[in-house]
């Protein structure tokens, strides 16, 4: 018998959990990060499924999510042709829903509010969360990571640009990697009609990060207000 939990007892041990999700180079991470220290949450960043041990993946169950295992390097990752790329991030995010709600319902047993940069997608966030404990962050152009997805001061990024420069041709790769944020999947994310709480980011130069912090917070009603 295959293994399935109703989506309201999800809800209910999910209800102090708030998400963040939408477009790249939004601010999503930065946001989750300062809601975490402002209102004292528990922040699970990007990636944070990384927490299931990897040894305890099943290549058949969760084949995509052990790519990294089983590639035979990371320029065999930077050849992916933008179809490619789009069917195994999708895939990886498909995979990786299991693991963080049971990381999400292991959390909550403690009380805290908890604060997620979330690859979640909107159609399984209706299921499993409310209005208020959801938010979509959107850039306007939706596309602007493709000319600045490397000015982030952010880890990942550092270790992919550094793998990008190893490739035999490192401007053909980083053309290829930029390649990917302008593919257009046959099955694309309608961002600006979830459902959701949505704001739009299109000042890139500008500091706003307090004022929107203020926004999220109200929208998430993390100083009491309903």
């Amino acid at each position: 018998m295959k293994i399935q939990i109703s989506d309201n007892i999800i809800k209910h041990y999910l209800q102090n959990v708030y998400f963040i999700n939408g477009h790249s180079c939004a601010g999503k991470s930065t946001m989750a990060k300062m809601l975490s220290e402002r209102y004292g949450m528990i922040l699970c960043g990007e990636n944070y499924h990384d927490v299931f041990p990897r040894e305890k993946l099943s290549r058949w169950k969760q084949p995509s999510l052990c790519y990294f295992d089983t590639m035979s390097g990371w320029e065999e990752w930077l050849g992916m042709t933008p179809e490619e790329h789009w069917e195994w991030t999708y895939n990886v995010s498909q995979e990786c829903i299991e693991i963080e709600i049971c990381e999400l319902i292991r959390l909550s047993a403690g009380g805290k509010k908890i604060i997620v940069d979330t690859n979640i997608p909107p159609d399984v966030l209706r299921e499993i969360s409310d209005y208020n404990n959801v938010a979509i962050m959107l850039c306007d152009p939706p596309d602007i990571c493709h000319t600045r997805f490397f000015d982030r001061d952010d880890p990942d990024k550092k270790f992919m640009l550094e793998q990008i420069k190893k490739c035999k041709d490192p401007e053909a790769a980083l053309k290829n990697f930029n390649s990917w944020a302008l593919y257009r999947p046959p099955v694309e994310t309608d961002w600006n009609n979830t459902g959701f709480f949505t704001y739009t980011r299109s000042d890139f130069e500008s500091d706003t990060r307090e004022e929107v912090l203020k926004i999220l917070a109200k929208h998430f009603r993390l100083n009491g207000n309903n």
